[in-house]
């Protein structure tokens, strides 16, 4: 059994009813895990197909499965790396039934890395609509770019910037705002060993005044009418139900709204108002633990004139343009846009602030001497219909050759040609006609 601390055993049982031999045996288990199918590039049955036991359904998601928790080399199965699926802790995609995302809809997530609740959001968006992905902690907004890239999301703006610049600067414009808010995890405890040596009451503290910074900086960004979802993995009351409190003294203008959803447990902080409309997720419920609750801004809906204008120069639109029409019948929507020789694609709808924003949309590629070098998103997006399609079964001997960065054989069109994996977009190379010279990049290759 892995070491507990006892101020949190303590405070774990006195919170929950739980007697010290029931946390033990809590705590003796291995944790859960599961899979979310990435309905923008494939279905379930195909994701079934990869694996050899049965998917189940958890009682979070509707797109969540329970895998095995001694399951090993699930990030080296070809569908995950083309997107298919993503690896997410049971209990962290209830966060998608509460938020109900919707095609057309412009969604806000502040906390977003390592991306499974973004890329979960961009699956019901389905294409249509804005994701903005932010992540302050600037290496983990690269992790976070890297997923968004993997499932897919041709729609998103990827960020790293404060909450209160972002949210003040994009004022009512989200008709939903999430906040994952940074938490002491104890959710995680029997997924995370970090949890345990980074914990202390002091720390839960720290934590809960940094979330009401960032919820009070996010009530700027939500629209009249719109949506705030404050979700966090721990079990502590002072980073969830104290908080929620806190929050709608704080804002007035907000309402807290019932979750209809019949997962997990009512709150616990005795207030039935409180309590009866949000949710705690505990490892008796089927996941490790998460807290959510949903909150309605006063107002009535507008309609937001914000309109991202098409920036590229003529010559670089025709090169681009000819090259698009030439390897593709179909884009997802959206306007052109040129900064230091990237090209991208991106939503009409997506504003534009100054600061370190990673992506723009879709990425096509790179403009080198008259000549545009595509990127590898550009192929492996969703609603992308490439010319040249190489479609590879599980059990190709091909398919394992590109992960690992290998030339292969191919009968096709010289070109550039997207490799799929059982329908699934996973990357591209330039076909010769006879060989395939791999696009694959480095750092995505299997190296076993």
């Amino acid at each position: 059994m892995i070491f507990i601390n006892p101020i949190f055993k303590k405070r774990t049982c006195d919170l929950l009813s739980w007697s010290n031999e029931f946390f033990d045996e809590i705590f003796s288990k291995n944790p859960f895990r599961a899979i979310r199918v990435n309905s923008l590039k494939t279905d379930f049955n195909t994701v079934q197909s990869c694996f050899e036991f049965e998917l189940k359904n958890t009682p979070f998601y509707k797109e969540s499965y329970y895998i095995p928790s001694d399951f090993e080399g699930v990030g080296n199965l070809p569908l995950h790396h083309a997107g298919g699926f993503y690896v997410q802790e049971p209990s962290a995609s209830s966060v998608l039934t509460v938020i109900d995302a919707k095609p057309y809809e412009k969604i806000l997530d502040l906390c977003a890395a390592p991306g499974g609740k973004s890329t979960g959001i961009a699956a019901a968006l389905n294409g249509e609509g804005l994701l903005w992905s932010n992540e302050y902690i600037r290496n983990r907004a690269s992790i976070l770019l890297s997923n968004i890239e993997r499932m897919g999301v041709s729609n998103a703006v990827v960020s790293s910037l404060s909450a209160d610049y972002l949210c003040s600067s994009l004022e009512g414009f989200f008709d939903a705002v999430l906040v994952d808010a940074p938490c002491s995890g104890e959710g995680m405890w029997r997924h995370n060993e970090q949890v345990e040596k980074q914990w202390s009451e002091d720390y839960v503290l720290k934590c809960a005044e940094l979330q009401k910074e960032i919820l009070s900086a996010a009530a700027n960004a939500v629209a009249s009418g719109g949506r705030l979802i404050y979700s966090t993995c721990t079990f502590a009351k002072e980073e969830n139900e104290d908080n929620v409190i806190w929050f709608l003294e704080n804002h007035p203008e907000f309402t807290l709204q019932k979750i209809s959803a019949d997962f997990g447990i009512n709150g616990l902080s005795g207030v039935d108002e409180i309590d009866s409309k949000v949710r705690r997720i505990i490892p008796t419920n089927g996941g490790e633990g998460h807290f959510v609750a949903l909150f309605r801004k006063s107002g009535e809906k507008t309609a937001s004139n914000i309109c991202f204008e098409e920036n590229i120069s003529s010559e670089s639109k025709k090169i681009v343009t000819e090259f698009l029409n030439h390897n593709f019948t179909k884009l997802p929507q959206g306007v052109l846009f040129e900064k230091n020789n990237l090209i991208y694609l991106v939503p009409q709808s997506a504003p534009q602030i100054k600061g370190d924003v990673l992506r723009y949309g879709l990425l096509i590629g790179e403009l080198r001497k008259n000549r545009l070098e595509p990127a590898h998103c550009l192929f492996n997006a969703a609603g992308v219909v490439p010319k040249r399609v190489l479609n590879l079964t599980f059990n190709d001997e091909r398919l394992y050759r590109f992960l690992k960065g290998e030339e292969i054989v191919v009968e096709g069109e010289k070109g550039y040609t997207a490799v799929w994996v059982e329908n699934v977009p996973l990357g591209f190379g330039k076909c010769s006609g006879t060989r395939l010279t791999n696009r694959y990049p480095k750092g995505l290759r299997l190296f076993n």
